[in-house]
């Protein structure tokens, strides 16, 4: 008997010696119970002192609802060794030949001598244990105690690594963007994907009021209610229940910008989430606000800071200028829009600074590949938009195709210490439209972007016309 005891806890140690997830431990240690008598499952719970939550540690760390039979067995707990079929039980100081009869079994989770979880064990009703059993499974919880103790702060390190990155790649942002209209669904996105519990919501200060400017919609009357109540010297505002939180953008002047909202119908905010939110808030703040700045300064600029093209501004300039000369000389002219395929994906699995070399890169193959009477310019985002003066439309087409295998061809370096690559591939979707006398400037760049959409529906990476 003693041989087996032992054989079980050294099978319990090659387990937790391995570098796996709760989920695959939780699995691993059922398999080695299921050779108990009676033995059905196991569930592993920890208690989040920061969110004041149980937490399912097998099912994606999900919470545990108030009141719940967890939450007893967590309470019974304390100052016992086993929660026996809902009642606290106390080991003997020696082993006896008491058999008693069990259908739920739970341990505490230990950490520093305080019990941080509860490990649930079930079996068939009435399945008769020995003292023997019991002073063994105690064994066998404290040795789980440890490895869950490990793994609870690993993940720990892993939010803050998260954060600490999202922290950087806000304040990286305005090294080359400055178009609000660009950086704010990037912030939107990436703390988005850190606080993954709440929806997120970015709204520009307007005289009259916020703008929703990241996602498109928001249909939450209390959210507006929580706007409406901010001043400067508001840290932020939680609605009654804790589910909603509004943090205030502040300008380095100390004026409001906007606000960052975060919205849940599951979960309050926890103390940690709003000392994130509250620091990547801060961090957005300033980046929004020397956007602002940016902006005001560039606007009267006719050059794009980060592709050295032409900007959108300048470009409706050119437009016009373009236009006229052609009714007056009544020469052809042509209108092409692109796009870089997939670019968001290229963020967001490589970073936005890979992002910017992306764009610096395809502008660059742009210029190079058109000739000098030739206008490009950056139209926003990761559009272009190029004016062909003295083109047809199947010279046009010709250009376009030369253009767009260049770009195929040519893998972007990418300079940035942080990338995961030190190139990226790429290629670009195209559409293309020839003036006539009877359109403007717009419905001519319209319908070029009507045949770009066209270039992207049916597969990307080719040239449609319009």
């Amino acid at each position: 008997m003693i041989q087996d005891k032992l054989h079980f806890l050294s099978e319990v140690s090659d387990i937790l010696t391995k570098d796996i997830d709760t989920t695959v431990l939780a699995d691993e240690l059922k398999s080695l119970l299921s050779g108990f008598k009676g033995f059905k499952g196991l569930n592993l719970y920890v208690f989040d002192n920061i969110t004041n939550t149980m937490r399912d540690c097998i099912n994606s760390w999900s919470i545990i609802e108030d009141g719940s039979e967890v939450y007893k067995s967590f309470e019974s707990i304390k100052g016992q060794d086993f929660v026996i079929n809902s009642k606290g039980y106390k080991l003997p100081a020696v082993v006896s030949d008491i058999t008693l009869k069990i259908t739920t079994l739970c341990m505490p989770i230990v950490k520093d001598a305080k019990d941080f979880g509860i490990m649930e064990l079930s079996f068939e009703e009435n399945t008769p244990v020995n003292m023997e059993f019991l002073f063994l499974m105690k064994i066998f919880a404290s040795q789980v105690s440890l490895k869950l103790q490990n793994i609870v702060l690993n993940e720990q390190s892993k939010i803050n690594v998260e954060f600490h990155d999202s922290m950087k790649n806000i304040a990286k942002i305005i090294e080359t963007q400055y178009e609000l209209n660009y950086i704010v669904p990037i912030i939107g996105e990436m703390l988005d994907r850190f606080i993954t519990d709440h929806l997120i919501y970015v709204f520009l200060k307007q005289e009259d009021g916020f703008r929703l400017v990241w996602p498109k919609a928001c249909n939450d009357e209390r959210i507006f209610d929580i706007l409406n109540k901010l001043t400067p010297e508001t840290e932020y505002i939680l609605s009654s229940n804790d589910k909603i939180g509004a943090f205030p953008l502040l300008s380095e002047e100390g004026e409001i910008t906007g606000c960052i909202v975060a919205r849940s119908t599951l979960d309050a905010l926890s103390k940690r989430d709003i000392s994130y939110l509250e620091q990547l808030t801060r961090q957005s703040g300033i980046t929004i606000s020397r956007a602002n700045s940016y902006s005001k300064i560039l606007q009267y600029a006719t050059i794009d800071a980060l592709t050295n093209l032409n900007n959108r501004r300048q470009f409706e300039h050119r437009l016009g200028q373009e236009i006229a000369t052609t009714k007056r000389q009544n020469n052809p002219l042509c209108a092409m829009m692109i796009d870089i395929d997939f670019f968001k994906k290229v963020n967001d699995t490589y970073g936005h600074a890979s992002g910017d070399a992306v764009l610096r890169g395809v502008a660059a193959i742009i210029k190079s590949a058109l000739r000098e009477s030739d206008i490009p310019s950056r139209y926003g985002g990761e559009e272009f938009a190029v004016l062909l003066p003295y083109t047809h439309i199947d010279e046009a087409k010709i250009v376009g195709e030369r253009l767009r295998k260049a770009v195929e061809a040519s893998p972007i370096p990418i300079n940035d210490e942080d990338s995961k690559v030190k190139s990226i591939k790429v290629t670009i979707s195209m559409g293309l439209a020839e003036f006539n006398n009877n359109e403007t400037g717009e419905e001519l760049f319209e319908r070029a972007d009507k045949a770009l959409y066209e270039a992207k529906e049916s597969g990307r990476n080719r040239v449609c016309i319009n």
